[in-house]
């Protein structure tokens, strides 16, 4: 591909969103994921039958499509990535999403277009509801199916990543996770995208392909041709335009340390998470399915922190029955085994299930009907949970964490359901764990506040830092007006983090973390400070923050946080960490580039 002549000034940089760590030097190569428009019009009753036809055709061209794509995939040794494609095959097959346009076609004579834009507006609703970072991302699953059935109604193509032969950087408005799994890394050196997210699908394979990878650049793809020469660094979320020689040599200096210290990192990965002083502090793997559990093996996951069991739930026309939550869960415990797997229950709200157990709209679902408030109005589901969970204990180390107690009410009237369980079970012989630990998720300012009297009556705690700085500074991260007063080390939060963890210090009780918190090196020396037990993480995070926790004493972080508690404001405390962590550790907190 021949360079470009352009008139973009040297070293333009553009902000985006870190996807996945690295760095890429090349030329560009921009392809068409431009989003389409759905056209909505009515039709005469007598093109009804043609349009439900059309759609099914679509339907099936699209499933073909991903069939090809999984093919490929598993011939490429990317069997640990299929459940993607999977995910994207039962989307196709849901009957919410085809009686839904089949309905709207039939009864509202819609088109098809007009009816997939209709019904994909309602699941897209569903997913923008849901406070868990992680699972409200699962959205972008809906839109890359409503995407490849929307292009295969009007007829239009793609030029597949597959094909492409020169060593790129891709540019593109969006990318799917059928188009990442189809990038080679010999050929695909980079990518950078309009649309997209940390937590996306896409994001998730380009970590786990080791592709560089920026998103959110909101206008990129209006502003670059093919040709350009560009570098990606994936670590800071910068894309710099027609870099200059200078910044090239620096770039091409950084890669080959990088590349280094990659082949570092992967040699920490099975090592033990201990600190110079001989404190254990187990890393554990956030995960939700089991094909992930590879990736979180290989970057020495002790264990899974939070078992995300609401993808059970969603995107489906009845609950999941005992039978298939128990299969799912004893091939977590039985893949993990010896160590252990932590299941969170149920933390979704009834607007997001199945139609027979969906409740009425809320105002403000954040603050509604849901986690744990929900299983305990609904105790037929939570029950059917309970059962699968204890029986699959039988096969390994399982964890029952329960989300937004924000009262010891609520954990008793969870503990006797488990009790209930439990007799039930061992009246029928079943085989399970009868000492499986029980604990809660603090995720809630009043669960905070009483810990002391929580930690009396729960056999572990683990912190849910995303909810709880929201909660507690009443911040919504995704409001842009607000977002920057989402402050993890605002005094309010040291001091809250302080008495949970000296809570469960008193009571005896292990104290984790599972929330983005415990995934930035950054924080690991206050974490161990605090007194936290164990932390749970993304698997990519694991050996960085091995890294520093390798390297570190607790009785330092106990001194760290002491000063950092004399400060009175978030700002402060930020500059200080940062100014301590870059001074013990210069070649991991670099400070960001201008």
């Amino acid at each position: 591909m021949a360079l470009v002549k352009t008139d973009i000034p040297e070293d333009t940089l553009l902000v985006g969103v870190a996807a996945s760590p690295g760095i890429a030097l090349g030329r560009t190569h921009v392809i068409d994921r431009q989003r389409l428009s759905a056209i909505e019009r009515r039709v005469a009753p007598g093109e009804v039958a043609g349009e439900i036809a059309a759609f099914k055709a679509a339907v099936e061209s699209s499933r073909r499509q991903l069939n090809e794509v999984r093919e490929m995939a598993s011939s490429r040794e990317m069997a640990e990535h299929l459940y993607i494609i999977d995910t994207h095959l039962l989307i196709l097959e849901d009957r919410l999403l085809l009686e839904g346009v089949t309905k709207l076609i039939r009864n509202d004579f819609l088109n098809a277009e007009g009816a997939l834009k209709r019904t994909l507006k309602k699941f897209r609703e569903v997913f923008e509801a849901i406070e868990d970072e992680y699972l409200r991302e699962r959205r972008s699953d809906i839109d890359s199916v409503g995407e490849r059935l929307l292009r295969n109604l009007k007829g239009y193509t793609q030029q597949p990543i597959a094909v492409i032969s020169d060593q790129v950087v891709v540019i593109a408005h969006d990318l799917s996770p059928a188009d990442t799994m189809q990038m080679d890394k010999a050929r695909v050196i980079g990518f950078a995208t309009d649309l997209g997210g940390r937590t996306s699908h896409t994001a998730i394979l380009a970590r786990s392909l080791g592709i560089p990878a920026v998103v959110g650049l909101e206008t990129l793809t209006v502003r670059v041709p093919s040709g350009l020469s560009v570098i990606v660094d994936g670590f800071l979320g910068i894309l710099i335009l027609n870099p200059s020689s200078a910044t090239i040599a620096e770039y091409r200096r950084k890669e080959q340390a990088q590349a280094l210290r990659e082949e570092e990192l992967l040699g920490l990965s099975q090592l033990p998470g201990e600190t110079l002083d001989g404190v254990r502090i187990p890393l554990r793997g956030n995960v939700e399915l089991t094909e992930e559990l590879p990736l979180a093996l290989r970057h020495g996951a002790e264990g899974v922190g939070l078992f995300r069991s609401e993808f059970l739930y969603l995107n489906r026309s009845a609950p999941p029955s005992e039978e298939e939550q128990f299969n799912a869960y004893r091939a977590v415990l039985e893949a993990m085994a010896p160590q252990p797997v932590t299941i969170r229950s149920l933390d979704l709200g009834g607007d997001k299930l199945a139609p027979e157990i969906n409740i009425s709209d809320e105002l403000n679902p954040a603050l509604g009907l849901r986690a744990v408030r929900f299983s305990l109005k609904e105790r037929r589901l939570f029950k059917t949970q309970l059962r699968a969970i204890f029986r699959a204990s039988a096969f390994g180390r399982a964890r029952l964490m329960l989300p937004m107690v924000s009262g010891v009410a609520e954990l008793r009237a969870c503990r006797e359901l488990c009790t209930e369980v439990q007799a039930e079970l061992a009246a029928e012989g079943v085989a399970h764990d009868a000492a499986l630990p029980v604990g809660i998720m603090v995720e809630v300012p009043s669960a905070a506040l009483i810990a002391d009297l929580l930690a009396r009556e729960a056999d572990f705690f683990s912190v849910g830092t995303n909810d709880l700085i929201q909660y507690f500074l009443a911040v919504d991260r995704g409001n842009e007006h607000v977002a920057y007063l989402y402050e993890p080390l605002h005094p309010a939060i040291l001091r809250a983090l302080k008495l949970i963890c000296q809570a469960a210090r008193q009571a005896s009780i292990p104290v984790g973390m599972c929330g983005e918190m415990a995934a930035d090196p950054l924080y690991t020396l206050i974490l161990l400070g605090l007194g936290f037990d164990e932390l749970s993480m993304n698997p990519p995070s694991i050996p960085r923050v091995k890294e520093v926790l390798r390297r570190i004493r607790r009785s330092e972080g106990k001194e760290l946080l002491e000063r950092l508690l004399s400060l009175t404001t978030a700002s402060e405390i930020n500059r200080c960490l940062e100014t301590e962590m870059t001074r013990r550790f210069p070649e991991l907190f670099r400070p960001p580039e201008p």
